[in-house]
């Protein structure tokens, strides 16, 4: 384990572990970033200790962590501490198995994390899945509850009410509990107990917690900025905007440099002279 706030944190979302999350990459990235991955929150994964596990270097292994930086599995930067009265700044390394893009590490720095198919890849976007979250546990209420078996039309029309708890911080547990626990013989009309059970027991909305403030390294550079300047992902430089130049020192004169040998030299004579013979 690392020391406070130099270990691995999980990012928020991730979906549940499959054998090929990390099949888009090569070989070593995705053997480094499986063994990452399965590591409890809070592990040291700097260089050093991950070469003292894995068969790589730590050059190796240093680039392979910057390929998974830019291929969106994780980023390095620095969090405030919120709660406290200290202008404290913690070093972070966020890992998520799910492949982010820019946008969506951007958001996460604001505190605004996208959920659903905002938080997908943009490989995965291009293949939007049909069913939500929401519209499978609707699917498999029916194996808990025979009586509450709905039909696809009725899981579609009743998801968004579905993802609402979500929204307020409900999982498939006590969502399936809700809807499950007492229920009337014989159930009549599944679809209108379900939507009255889910209007009626909505949870209330959560207070709102002002998010920490992050700054994350650039996916390119690794220059360090705030989420404003990494709305795109990268700095103002990478996207290809104008960065004014520094001015150029003025060149020193020869006579200069042959007049400060010659001052260095004078003075070196006159402490010779000055020590005591013995």
């Amino acid at each position: 384990m690392a020391n406070p706030g130099y270990g691995k944190r999980d990012a928020p979302d991730q979906r549940p572990r499959t054998n090929h999350d990390f099949a888009h990459l090569p070989p070593r990235e995705a053997a480094v970033a499986a063994y990452i991955d399965r590591l409890p929150g809070g592990a040291d994964i700097s260089v050093k200790t991950l070469a003292k596990h894995l068969p790589y270097g730590q050059c190796a292994l240093r680039t392979t962590l910057n390929n998974l930086h830019q291929a969106g599995h994780l980023r390095r930067g620095r969090e405030h501490l919120t709660g406290t009265s200290s202008q404290l700044w913690i070093t972070r390394t966020w890992f998520t198995r799910t492949a982010r893009g820019d946008d969506w590490w951007a958001a996460f720095t604001r505190g605004d994390v996208p959920t659903e198919y905002e938080a997908q890849s943009p490989a995965e976007q291009r293949s939007r899945p049909t069913r939500s979250r929401a519209f499978i546990l609707l699917a498999a209420l029916g194996r808990t509850a025979p009586a509450l078996s709905l039909s696809q039309a009725d899981c579609a029309a009743l998801a968004p009410l579905v993802a609402e708890w979500f929204e307020r911080g409900a999982n498939e547990e006590s969502v399936r509990h809700a809807l499950t626990a007492g229920l009337p013989t014989p159930v009549h009309h599944p679809a209108a107990l379900i939507r009255g059970r889910l209007t009626s027991k909505l949870p209330p909305e959560p207070a709102a917690v002002r998010p920490p403030l992050r700054m994350l390294e650039c996916a390119k550079c690794g220059v360090p900025g705030r989420a404003e300047a990494l709305a795109g992902g990268v700095c103002g430089e990478c996207r290809g905007e104008t960065v004014p130049p520094r001015a150029p020192s003025a060149p020193v004169a020869a006579s200069a440099v042959h007049a400060y040998a010659a001052t260095t030299r004078a003075a070196l004579i006159d402490r010779r002279r000055e020590r005591p013979r013995v």
